[in-house]
């Protein structure tokens, strides 16, 4: 039995050093020391012994399993070591090499702009509210002086989708809401998408964007206006832009006016974009009328205001030189790339 026993020692020593893999180590371990192993054969078989010599073959018998247990235990941890190596250098980067370029996306020209603006008005104290697309003729309108014959409310300017119900034709109608909800002082901007049945050209779109601005608060003049529209021009165009106020009308604002800035293609001496004139229009504004503010609430005789309108896609096309609006629209990633 013990020779039986060395030359199992033996067998199990050689079979452990030649093992390379963990499935190999398992399975000499359930062959070796498992319930139906050869080490455990052996004690099975030591009934037959005498009493002297019982103990003495137990000892060995567990002498060797024991051994052999760590046999396994050191070449199952040098398998993983082995193994924990190749991936390393397997995985090993050269830190010397160029990377790999990741192309990522960037913000639509119209976002970039916007973006701007609203960082411009909120350092100037604006809070930016929202509004319904889908509005009533009660806030697109009436709210607004706009009398029921105005040439605005006819069918070839606005999208009707019931007796009551349009696609908004300007960002005006978030400010009615906003005064309505809110006591002043109040100094908001209310961007978004606007809606008018028009030919799709150059310069046209049934689908533009709009960003309105409102102040209303005790002692507001047309000079207030007048510093606000200013600051905002030179920080899109620049220092060295000028402002020009030209007299104008709208239904809700009184006086109103139209405002121009130098042409950034010719810098003022005048070109095909500017039409000779130097001048490029960007917005209307005006004093707010008296009857919009009792619309909503508000009393005339102790509180004034201003608001203005700035057309987004035209601030976008004149900041970045597009001769056509139309590419703003058409997701061409040629045309987008370059932003």
């Amino acid at each position: 039995m013990k020779e039986k026993l060395d030359e199992i020692r033996a067998v199990a020593s050689s079979a452990i050093a030649a093992a390379e893999t963990e499935k190999e180590i398992e399975e000499l371990r359930v062959r070796f020391l498992g319930k139906k192993g050869e080490l455990t054969a052996i004690l099975k078989q030591m009934g037959s012994l005498s009493a002297e010599e019982r103990p003495i073959m137990g000892q060995l018998v567990n002498e060797a399993k024991q051994k052999t247990e760590e046999l396994i235990n050191e070449k199952k941890s040098e398998i993983k070591e082995k193994a924990t190596q190749l991936k390393l250098k397997a995985e090993t980067i050269d830190i010397t090499m160029p990377g790999k370029a990741v192309k990522t996306g960037g913000l639509h020209p119209l976002s970039a702009v916007l973006d701007d603006m609203i960082d411009i008005f909120q350092s100037m104290g604006f809070d930016v509210v929202d509004g319904p697309e889908v509005e009533t003729d009660h806030y697109n309108f009436e709210c607004l002086n706009v009398p029921a014959d105005h040439p605005a409310r006819d069918m070839q300017d606005t999208f009707y989708l019931g007796e009551n119900l349009l696609l908004r034709t300007q960002t005006s109608a978030a400010q009615i809401r906003t005064m309505e909800n809110r006591k002043p002082p109040i100094r908001v901007i209310c961007p978004g998408r606007v809606y008018r049945a028009d030919e799709v050209d150059a310069t046209h779109s049934p689908v533009f964007h709009q960003i309105e601005g409102l102040v209303v608060d005790k002692g507001i003049t047309m000079c207030d206006l007048k510093g606000v529209l200013e600051q905002f021009a030179h920080e899109i165009y620049g220092p060295e832009t000028n402002v020009k106020f030209r007299p104008s009308f709208f239904p809700f604002t009184e006086p109103s006016v139209e405002v121009d800035v130098t042409c950034s293609e010719c810098g003022g001496k005048g070109c095909r974009v500017c039409k000779g004139s130097g001048w490029i229009e960007i917005l209307g504004a005006g004093m707010v009328h008296p009857r919009v503010l009792k619309s909503c609430g508000i009393d005339p005789d102790e509180y004034s205001g201003f608001a203005f309108g700035i057309g987004l896609d035209r601030l976008t096309t004149t900041r970045y030189k597009i001769s056509d609006i139309r590419l703003l629209f058409e997701n061409d990633k040629r045309f987008l790339e370059q932003f």
